[in-house]
């Protein structure tokens, strides 16, 4: 498959150490990783930060082509404090240089020849005005690709408005439990059960497939008409950052390659949990470590 992913790129700083992350980034990785061939699109700062971005994707053999250089603002960092069960509380720093993309007219005409299979974006990254005008027009030049939208709601980052307009742009919907929820109080739409929510969203928004995770617990997905409950893999969390965007990769990975439901959600399960077992959002995992997880 050829996927384009979308958004943003930055430092999650953990105390004294920085991990490399943004959601978008973390799924470009990731789906990478499982033998995917990702442009991901976004912008650095022209500074330290910047360079050890591009100098980490050169060494991940991620291309970096479609990643601006920005000298007026910096390359974005998040602050991040993870409570007592190790979930990750953040701070998102702004303006960052991923909020001001820019794509000439021959790259963006580049990007969509041949038009990629999936495109994934997010929330965050569509509250730029400028970020999203290259979201909207991207996914308006490529519109026969699969359009992954990945909720993702950070605290003051989303506005209802926005994320109805995303959720309508898209074929493939992924959220946790905890933004089902926030989604059914800003619509006003009581979640009578998480089958009940995926049936509604995907016949309102025509959507071809919704996952939601529910984080040790496993994830729901409904696909086409099946609609199948996982349960997750018991793992000695170290940190959850970057967990749900290799969950959205692997997720990915199955649906494009026409797996049975309960394979997709196994799978996803099994990429998600491992990711959490390991320090950052993009540690280095094989699919022997995801097939050997067992239940415990």
């Amino acid at each position: 498959m050829r996927g384009i992913s979308i958004g943003e790129v930055l430092w999650d700083v953990i105390g004294p150490c920085e991990h490399l992350g943004g959601a978008p980034f973390n799924f470009a990785v990731h789906l990478h990783n499982l033998g995917h061939n990702v442009d991901f699109v976004s912008a650095v700062g022209k500074d330290a930060r910047g360079r050890r971005v591009l100098g980490r994707m050169a060494h991940l053999g991620l291309p970096s082509h479609y990643v601006g250089q920005i000298l007026a603002y910096p390359t974005g960092t998040a602050s991040v404090v993870l409570d007592r069960t190790r979930q990750p509380r953040f701070v998102i720093h702004h303006p960052a240089a991923y909020d001001f993309p820019h794509l000439p007219q021959a790259e963006l005409a580049e990007l969509c020849s041949p038009t990629p299979e999936l495109i994934y974006f997010g929330t965050l990254f569509q509250m730029s005005f400028q970020a999203r005008q290259l979201t909207f027009e991207l996914l308006t030049n490529c519109p026969q690709a699969r359009r992954f939208y990945d909720v993702n709601l950070r605290t003051d980052s989303f506005e209802p408005a926005l994320v109805e307009e995303l959720m309508s742009q898209a074929t493939i919907a992924k959220m946790n439990d905890q933004e089902v929820a926030t989604i059914s109080s800003m619509f006003g739409t009581p979640v009578a059960s998480l089958e009940v929510f995926c049936r509604d969203y995907s016949h309102r928004f025509g959507w071809e497939a919704i996952c939601v995770t529910c984080g040790a617990q496993g994830c729901a997905l409904l696909v086409g008409d099946t609609f199948v409950v996982s349960p997750g893999y018991d793992v000695a969390v170290v940190d959850t950052i970057g967990a749900g965007d290799a969950f959205a990769a692997a997720f990915a990975h199955g649906l494009v390659s026409g797996w049975t439901p309960d394979k997709i959600a196994d799978f996803a399960n099994r990429v998600g949990a491992l990711v959490a077992s390991r320090a950052g959002a993009t540690p280095e995992w094989t699919l022997d470590e995801a097939a050997a997880l067992e239940h415990r």
